[in-house]
């Protein structure tokens, strides 16, 4: 677990515009290190989604985007650019997208496409000189071995994750209790005010 000056480092230790996998962090040290360096906090577990519709419903409900989302690929790289950008300055943004799905309605291209919306929003920071960092899971597909999983891990005393065993024949996604996040997206606010 990070405290502190470690948290910020955390950060410092990846680029400030960047779309990753995961791998070694943990989503509650993310949040640290977002909350350590003033940043917004994002998070997302895309475990119940079955289809696109499914991650863009769940993102636009756990992001608190406007009731006007289109609930495409297009508006919801106007939610986190445009909408936000014209509400004033930002600090940065961190943004995890767990156990992104692996099913037939949701396939490698649907993915990538996902996560390209999310790399030219992280472009568009960038050209604003604000950090916009985004960790991203793949969930397993039944035929994977849990080999293929990006490994998390998990302190058992941990009281910010309730931890899962997985087993090499689990589904079971692990399981986030973590503090609501920031709600930067939550633009009903901005859209009274005009």
């Amino acid at each position: 677990m990070y405290h502190g000056p470690q948290a910020i480092m955390l950060l410092q230790s990846v680029r400030p515009n960047i779309v990753q996998s995961i791998r070694a962090y943990r989503p509650e040290d993310l949040q640290l290190a977002a909350n350590a360096a003033g940043q917004h906090f994002l998070y997302t577990n895309l475990s119940a989604a079955q289809c696109k519709q499914d991650v863009l419903d769940i993102i636009a409900r756990d992001f608190l985007f406007p009731d006007h989302f289109g609930k495409n690929l297009d508006a919801l790289y106007d939610c986190i650019t445009d909408l936000v950008h014209k509400s004033g300055t930002q600090p940065g943004f961190v943004v995890v997208l767990e156990l992104i799905p692996d099913a037939a309605k949701c396939d490698r291209e649907t993915r990538e496409q996902l996560l390209d919306a999310f790399r030219d929003a992280a472009d568009f920071w960038s050209e604003r000189k604000i950090p916009f960092r985004v960790f991203y899971s793949m969930a397993v597909s039944g035929k994977e071995s849990v080999s293929n999983w990006d490994k998390v891990d998990v302190a058992q005393n941990d009281a910010v994750v309730k931890p899962v065993k997985i087993s090499k024949n689990a589904q079971q996604p692990m399981i986030m209790n973590l503090p609501p996040m920031s709600s930067v997206f939550d633009t009903s606010a901005l859209l009274d005010a005009a």
